[in-house]
């Protein structure tokens, strides 16, 4: 019986799903934490943007769990937002926030928002 090499799986191993898919984005956000009994803000920059949440850039060290607030406007818009919202990951500087209880409304903006932008994922 011959015997030949294998070959090599030429897809791409399974991916996890996403809920919401995450679309490109470029907008300064200032996050505030709470710090001990202090609050403290810190200067971000959003990078991708989907329905349930925000993946920015943080010049700082965040621990997975952490509630801040996101202060930001979309592009295009004067309308000013503040956030709530749960760290999920975390690669590097780039975290991912999970938005908490954003309004039915405020969805609807976000998904009218990102309609016009690369898929990221």
């Amino acid at each position: 019986m011959p015997t030949q090499p294998g070959k090599a799986k030429t897809s791409a191993p399974d991916r996890r799903h996403r809920r919401y898919p995450r679309y490109r984005c470029d907008f300064a956000v200032v996050l505030t934490l709470l710090a001990g009994k202090n609050y403290q803000k810190l200067n971000a920059h959003c990078k991708d943007l989907s329905e349930a949440g925000m993946g920015a850039i943080v010049a700082a060290e965040l621990a997975s769990g952490d509630v801040v607030s996101l202060n930001f406007s979309l592009p295009g818009s004067t309308e000013l937002w503040d956030v709530r919202a749960v760290l999920r990951h975390r690669r590097g500087y780039h975290y991912g926030f999970e938005f908490l209880s954003l309004a039915v409304e405020r969805i609807d903006v976000v998904k009218n928002f990102i309609q016009s932008r690369e898929r990221v994922d």
